[in-house]
Order: C-alpha cells, then structure tokens, then sequence
C-alpha cells in the first residue's frame, strides 16, 4: 500500500480544516459532558440511592450503538453538527459520570470535616476542596473521553459530518489509499496531541502532587 506524497501536498489545506473540524466536535463533546456529569456526579456522590439509578443509566446509554444513536437524533436536530456532538456528548457521560464520582469519594472524609469544622459552607467546600482534590481521577476520565471521542468523530461521516472521517469515505469509495491513511494518522496525531496537552493541564492545575512527589 503505498502514499501519493503529492495528493498530500496538494490538499494541506482541506485536511488542515478536517483536522480542525474533527478536534472541534470532539472537544465541544467533551465540554458539554463535563457540563452535563460534574453536578450529576456531585447528586450522585451527596444522594446514595441515586448513584445506582445515574452510573446505570450513562452505561445504558453507552451501549447504543454510534451509528444508531446519530440516525435517532436526525429527526430532532439533522445532518447538522449539532447532531455530532450530542452524539458524542452522551458516550462521554459514562466515563465522566464514573471517574467524577469516584474522584469525589476518593476525597478523605477528615480533610471534609476540617473544612466543615472551620466553617465552611457545603458548597465552598466542593469548589475548594473536594472537587481540586478529586480533579486527578477527573482528569483521567477527561483524558479518556477525549480520545475515545477524537475517535468516534468519524462515525458522524454516516450523516454527513465527521471531520477526518470524509477522507475515509473519499478514499474507499475511489479505491485510493492515501485519505484513508491520512485520515488514520492524523486522528491518532491528534488523539496524542490532546492526550498530552490534558497532562500539561493537570500538572500546572495540581501543584500540590508536584510537591509531594
């Protein structure tokens, strides 16, 4: 199987905008779940009957089918990006969802009574202390949903998005190799790429493991 060098020189600037067009669904995904699993998490973390009902529920959702969960949003918001990133937003519930209430429990129960006995509201001692101590084991599941986003992003092809995808679709339908490969090495560059960066974040964001390493 072999490159045409030339056909990658002469398209840098529609895979520049594919590659840019399929980071952008990923990470909005990745917003709008963490949106969506941070006070669900918390619910759950506060409200043990739930926690059951929520963790069952973002696995339920995750074992739909890709393909079948962007035709069943077609009627509702149709070959539009929209369509996308709802989409992936909800296979980044099960991971998020998970390792934020994990994050939250892993919290010392002493360090949140010393909060408490200093008087600090419930709320102050979430965004103070329990969620900075948690943010490792959320950035992990960040870091996971992240990649596995960047890659189901192709799948959107099917209605007409997917970003990287469009060159798997160009390069099977004309029996050419080249977008096929390029598509597959730009999505793992980008998967590497996002990974990294989201390591940086949580080095400079926690400062105090830095220390105690």
């Amino acid at each position: 199987m072999s490159i045409d060098w030339s056909w990658i020189a002469g398209h840098t600037d529609d895979l520049t905008t594919l590659t840019l067009s399929h980071l952008q669904a990923a990470l909005t995904a990745v917003f709008f779940g963490l949106l969506i699993s941070l006070p669900l998490a918390v619910v759950a973390h506060r409200i043990r009957p739930l926690r059951g009902f929520l963790l069952g529920l973002s696995n339920v959702l995750f074992t739909i089918p890709s393909i079948a969960i962007f035709v069943l949003l077609l009627p509702v918001s149709g070959l539009t990006r929209t369509t996308t990133v709802i989409g992936l937003t909800v296979y980044t519930l099960v991971v998020l969802l998970r390792n934020t209430v994990e994050g939250l429990d892993s919290v010392p129960t002493r360090t949140k009574e010393a909060a408490r006995a200093m008087g600090t509201r419930p709320l102050r001692t979430l965004l103070t202390v329990e969620l900075p101590l948690a943010l490792p084991v959320i950035m992990a599941g960040v870091r996971i949903a992240t990649v596995m986003s960047i890659s189901l992003v192709s799948v959107a092809t099917y209605i007409g998005d997917g970003g990287l995808g469009q060159l798997f679709t160009d390069g099977f339908q004309r029996d050419f190799p080249t977008p096929v490969i390029a598509g597959v090495v730009l999505t793992i560059l980008l998967a590497v790429v996002a990974d990294a960066a989201l390591v940086a974040l949580q080095y400079v964001l926690t400062p105090w493991q830095r220390r105690r390493a």
